[in-house]
């Protein structure tokens, strides 16, 4: 497991669970299964655990255990395979929502631009859109819109527009070939920028944000009063959503009309981390990647 990926804030998010050893408890991103091994020793023999991921890699960090039922799927089908698995509330649900660092370090998934392979990104690969039909098919204020708002890349506009004059001669099917090709217009620190563009390509590719707020919206149904709703993030695209979720308990848009009224809501959460919670110094230097995670933690009313 620690060759596949360091579970970030551990003690912290078991802390965060208020765990009940009979209880039911969700992890949407299995993974290397760190946070879920945890878990289960908190667990009693008739506690359960249910666990998503849809990688296919992370079946092989099951441990053997008849409390734990894996689900192969992304966590936006929740409630749909939970209720298949005869689970209709439960007592905790968690979310570690970065990227393992397996992934980072298997050179074909193409999630890296440290290695030379497709341009890929996927996290499932029984979907069909890889990072590679993104740069090729998307129209140019597609690409611009993309990259500012998943990647916050600075000359956003400026990399789309280059992306569609290059595309029509040369292709960008490979890692290699789109930073070479793209290299003229770099912004700053050339790693920091294509981790941005990359970071951008991923979110689009596995429609991450737009999984992350299905997952959210079922958690009101499915979480028992008291239980707890546990996430960690590592981008401040992430964080903006779960701190606006927690705090209203949806996504409804404020148009910022100021003569429309707005019935205010009453949001089904109690927030537990008023601020979030972030790795400790050691944590930092042990695990460099845990550097920008944060860890927000809410009960159910």
């Amino acid at each position: 497991m620690s060759d596949y990926h360091v579970p970030v804030l551990l003690e912290e998010v078991i802390a965060a669970l208020n765990i009940k050893p009979e209880g039911v408890y969700v992890d949407c991103t299995f993974g290397g299964g760190g946070h879920s091994k945890e878990l289960l020793k908190h667990l009693g023999d008739t506690g359960k655990l249910i666990v998503f991921d849809q990688d296919e890699d992370a079946r092989q960090n099951l441990p053997v255990d008849q409390r734990v039922v894996f689900i192969p799927h992304n966590f936006r089908h929740l409630q749909r395979f939970l209720k298949l698995n005869k689970v209709l509330q439960v007592d905790g649900v968690m979310a570690d929502l970065g990227v393992s660092s397996h992934q980072f370090d298997e050179a074909g998934r193409g999630f890296s631009i440290r290695f030379e392979a497709d341009l890929d990104m996927r996290m499932d690969h029984r979907q069909s859109l890889k990072a590679y039909d993104v740069v090729t098919a998307y129209s140019e204020e597609r690409l611009h819109k993309m990259f500012e708002k998943y990647g916050e890349v600075t000359n956003a506009k400026t990399l789309a527009k280059t992306i569609v004059e290059i595309r029509r001669s040369v292709s960008l099917k490979t890692i290699n070939n789109f930073k070479t090709e793209l290299s003229n217009i770099v912004k700053g620190n050339p790693n920091k920028y294509f981790a941005q563009v990359f970071q951008a390509l991923r979110i689009e590719v596995n429609d991450e944000l737009g999984a992350l707020k299905e997952m959210l919206l079922q958690t009101t149904a499915l979480l028992k009063p008291g239980g707890r709703l546990v996430i960690i993030t590592f981008h401040s695209l992430e964080d903006r959503v779960i701190k606006n979720f927690l705090k209203k308990g949806d996504f409804e848009a404020d148009t910022g009309n100021p003569f429309e009224q707005h019935e205010e809501k009453k949001t089904p959460f109690k927030i537990i981390t008023k601020k979030p919670i972030i790795p400790s110094k050691e944590e930092q230097q042990l695990n460099s990647r845990s550097r920008s995670a944060k860890l927000r933690v809410a009960e159910k009313n």
